[in-house]
């Protein structure tokens, strides 16, 4: 299976080329076309909006065939994308946020796709690896696919970035059908079909709630996922405010640390799918956590290397609470649930943080460093509870043996 494990990786390459290249010049070139830096916000929430439907969409894969949803979806973005073609001026603005919107909602699809279609093409053995590497894939995509796109889009303006980013699908499309799949990607039809013992009684998205909540070993690391990612979005102003007001250093200081924290998920992603298998997905995922807790505390220090390096740290934290919460749901999750699950799933890790950077924002009023700290009580509370409760589920039946 290492073929499949090489396209998965290369798949993950060019999303996240495409994906964050497009994803910035697409608020950049509302901002020149509009003059109003709200717009350009908004394009940039037209992009993670979607993934408040996860529930929905994720549906939709476990209703068709997987792989030919997921290329026809990638060859339907890449149409939307060569449609900013038609993009002159402040009146086609309204076009470009209609792009970003269908980036969102493939986004929503694809990823959902991605996490069912593994446990097809890979040994069990193999997933925490893969997801690892496509950890590391993405977020070294993220630390130059950013940059790459600015600087065609001022050299070349807003059409070469669509042209590009429309043939990175069309590329992904051609690798997904080149995915050599052990069993059928199709959504079982009959009911009978389903591997998991109990049955699953609620229907629709309310399915995919239901077997997170059901099981303790993808409850926890999806919990544990989705407060970390929380805390992120929560602290995103109070470090403008560390770098800032507390140290006093200039705003382009946020680079550096963008580059530091991306550093570490490179780095985390080579290695987590190994902790993943010998330790187990949760207590990746409340290691994930504690790092998490400890570069926040650490960015509270007024020394700036101390930042740098808390930076490194919040880096490797975050993707392992994320790999180690994928992994749980492509491992215990049923075959004909996991489209619905992995949206569900998707949802419950990335929507609360639409909520928690609006929070983040109040509550830096305060100062830089409360939030930080707040953030850090909060992770270690969910990674004590996850720890606290492991051990009580293990011992009762040793207790009646």
């Amino acid at each position: 299976m290492r073929r499949n494990a090489a396209l998965f990786v290369a798949i993950s390459v060019l999303s996240g080329l495409g994906g964050s290249a497009m994803a910035l010049v697409a608020g950049i070139w509302v901002l020149d076309l509009t003059g109003s830096t709200g717009l350009a916000a908004l394009a940039g929430l037209c992009v993670y909006a979607p993934v408040l439907a996860g529930p929905w969409l994720g549906g939709l894969l476990d209703r068709a065939p997987r792989r030919p949803l997921v290329i026809a979806v990638n060859l339907a973005l890449a149409a939307a994308l060569l449609s900013l073609l038609a993009v002159r001026g402040p009146g086609q603005t309204w076009l470009i946020f209609a792009v970003t919107l269908a980036y969102g909602v493939s986004y929503v699809v694809i990823d959902a796709g991605e996490t069912a279609l593994l446990p097809a093409a890979l040994p069990p053995a193999r997933l925490a690896d893969v997801n690892g590497w496509r950890s590391s894939a993405q977020e070294g995509m993220k630390l130059v696919a950013p940059l790459a796109g600015a600087g065609l889009y001022a050299w070349r303006g807003g059409h070469p970035v669509a042209v590009l980013s429309a043939a990175v699908p069309l590329l992904v499309a051609v690798l997904y059908g080149a995915l050599r799949l052990r069993t059928t990607d199709a959504a079982p039809a009959d009911r009978s079909a389903t591997a998991d013992p109990a049955p699953a009684r609620p229907s629709g998205p309310r399915a995919g709630l239901a077997v997170l909540l059901r099981r303790r070993a993808v409850r926890v690391p999806v919990a544990l996922a989705a407060v970390s990612i929380a805390m992120s979005g929560f602290t995103t102003a109070a470090l403008y405010a560390v770098v800032t007001e507390e140290l006093a250093l200039p705003s382009t200081f946020l680079g550096v640390l963008a580059s530091a924290q991306g550093a570490g998920s490179v780095l985390a992603g080579l290695v987590v799918g190994r902790l993943v298998r010998h330790r187990g997905a949760s207590a990746v995922g409340v290691a994930g956590a504690a790092l998490f807790a400890a570069g926040c505390l650490g960015r509270c220090l007024p020394w700036w290397p101390a930042t740098v390096a808390a930076s490194v740290v919040i880096g490797v934290g975050l993707p392992w609470t994320l790999v180690a919460a994928v992994t749980a749901v492509q491992t215990h999750t049923p075959p004909k649930l996991l489209g619905r699950v992995s949206g569900t799933a998707n949802t419950a890790m990335f929507g609360p943080i639409t909520l928690a950077i609006p929070l983040g924002s109040v509550a830096v009023h305060a100062g830089g460093r409360p939030p930080f700290v707040a953030a850090a009580a909060v992770c270690l509370a969910a990674a004590l509870v996850a720890v606290v409760g492991r051990p009580v589920a293990r011992l009762r039946p040793r207790a009646g043996s």
